[in-house]
């Protein structure tokens, strides 16, 4: 790097000018998506708030309600006996609109720059967000405007997704995807629990905040995606990230080359590393159709399993503090606190998931691994788990981890090792589609799940756990055909690795 540069020079000469900007963009997407899940996160504390125990409350004295009414503290329309259907109706709301929106959204993101899209979503997403805490303070009591809202926002949202995805393959290769992924992916679980302890400091007084402050953050995080996102590495300079083997050489999966040690190097000159690293005339490679990301090979069998692996994800996500609320009897901020030890499993599991298959090589056996291990944790958890904080705690961080562990993985490194496959020739403008593909598919079952919930929960908790237990069982079985020829080509690996060995 130049020598004018003297603040901070020591750590810029640490890495090469690919590192620097690759580690940038990572950090400012993780910080993109995290506002994206902060803000969804404020609904699933403020529920426990909306329609609550009146009775062990003291009624104000200058209160006009009498002192037989039981619903004097909850928030109309959520004072009927029927607000677990009204609660669900205002997250299908938004599950409904995101799922549906997912699948135009992708198109969108291959036609449109990244940085115009993200940001607008961004504003825009924090501006729907605000107006569903706004609601306290206009005093709003109608159904209608709550849905209204939800779907709007729900809309936007799906502006995150394939973009973010889009713009961290753009500069990262395959190597080590899964671990650089699966840490990234976090984001998720930070965004939760970010919401989750923003929205319990007023959830109890003033709730509208739990949704306002949220949604200002996140409008000014759109402001500086707006500044700050680069969208290709060639932007700036920089040297495209290789995707996959050429010319007959494999691509080295420990190869330091995804930490972004290309060609823009410190040890060169300035003028050696802008001729390298200089952008070069390129065809724009044609935008892939809806069928063509069908034709993937395992875009079908990861889509249907994240339909129901979110399925089982969003249900804890929206669900999990009221389950807590009524079944530990915590306060509304209790429940919400001890709801985010879920999303710190979570943070591990996807981590775990990354590493395990990059190590591996096993994208598909590693969710069914966690799969299969999930099922009985959930089923333990609903018996065991409220015997105690020291089960709540453990065994919500397990569930957690195996539950977002293979929903993490197919989200972030299998679309974009589908985004990017073989088959594609290079061209990388499938990736927007594919993720929007996948995570449109895994959307509906994120809309499924919350509404489920909320039709099943009269009828006993318990019946909710057998729901997400079974929608787990059919994750893990969608996998079954991937898992196969993922052990056909370990046996064949191993049989090539032996006759060297004769040799």
């Amino acid at each position: 790097m130049r020598s004018s540069l003297a603040p901070g020079v020591w750590f810029l000469r640490t890495f090469s000018r690919d590192s620097w900007f690759r580690g940038f963009i990572l950090v400012l997407t993780f910080f993109i998506y995290t506002c994206y899940h902060m803000s969804r996160k404020p609904i699933s504390v403020v529920k426990s708030r909306l329609h609550q125990n009146c009775s062990e409350l003291i009624n104000p004295m200058n209160d006009s309600h009498s002192l037989n009414d039981t619903t004097w503290c909850d928030w109309a329309p959520f004072d009927k006996n029927n607000y677990k259907e009204l609660l669900g109706a205002v997250d299908n709301a938004f599950l409904v609109a995101y799922a549906i929106g997912m699948f135009i959204s992708g198109i969108f993101g291959e036609r449109l720059p990244l940085r115009y899209y993200l940001s607008a979503g961004m504003l825009l997403s924090g501006l729907f967000t605000s107006l569903f805490g706004l609601g306290y303070f206009w005093n709003i009591h109608v159904l209608w405007y709550f849905v209204l809202v939800q779907i709007c926002n729900g809309l936007v949202q799906t502006t995150g997704w394939p973009s973010v995805v889009t713009c961290v393959g753009n500069w990262f290769g395959k190597g080590k995807r899964g671990l650089i992924m699966g840490i990234w992916n976090s984001h998720t679980s930070v965004g939760n629990i970010l919401g989750s302890l923003i929205a319990g400091v007023w959830v109890n007084e003033h709730w509208g905040l739990s949704f306002v402050v949220p949604g200002i953050i996140t409008a000014a995080m759109g402001v500086l995606t707006f500044l700050f996102l680069i969208e290709y590495p060639e932007d700036v300079d920089c040297a495209a990230p290789q995707h996959h083997a050429s010319d007959g050489l494999e691509e080295n999966p420990d190869s330091p080359e995804d930490l972004g040690n290309g060609p823009c190097t410190n040890k060169e000159s300035s003028l050696e590393s802008a001729g390298r690293c200089s952008k070069e005339p390129r065809a724009e490679p044609a935008a892939i159709s809806f069928l063509g990301a069908l034709r993937i090979p395992g875009v079908v069998e990861f889509s249907l399993c994240l339909l129901f692996a979110k399925l089982v994800s969003y249900t804890f996500l929206y669900w999990l503090p009221l389950y807590i609320f009524n079944v530990a009897h915590f306060s509304a901020k209790q429940a919400g606190d001890l709801s985010t030890l879920f999303d710190v499993g979570g943070i591990m599991g996807g981590i775990m998931a990354g590493l395990i298959s990059d190590h591996t090589n096993g994208r598909a056996t590693t969710c069914c691994v966690m799969l299969i291990l999930a099922a009985p944790m959930m089923f333990l958890y609903n018996n065991i788990g409220q015997n105690g904080i020291t089960n709540s705690i453990v065994m919500l961080i397990i569930c957690g981890a195996l539950v977002n562990g293979p929903y993490a993985l197919i989200t972030t490194a299998v679309s974009a090792d589908l985004g990017t496959h073989e088959s594609l020739k290079g061209n990388a403008k499938a990736l927007s589609t594919v993720t929007a593909i996948i995570d449109g598919t895994g959307s509906i079952g994120a809309a499924l799940g919350p509404l489920l919930a909320g039709l099943i929960s009269p009828t006993g908790w318990n019946n909710v756990f057998y729901m997400l237990i079974s929608a787990d069982v059919l994750a893990c079985l969608l996998l079954c055909r991937l898992v196969y020829k993922e052990i056909l080509a370990w046996k064949s690996s191993l049989n090539r690795d032996r006759g060297y060995k004769e040799i």
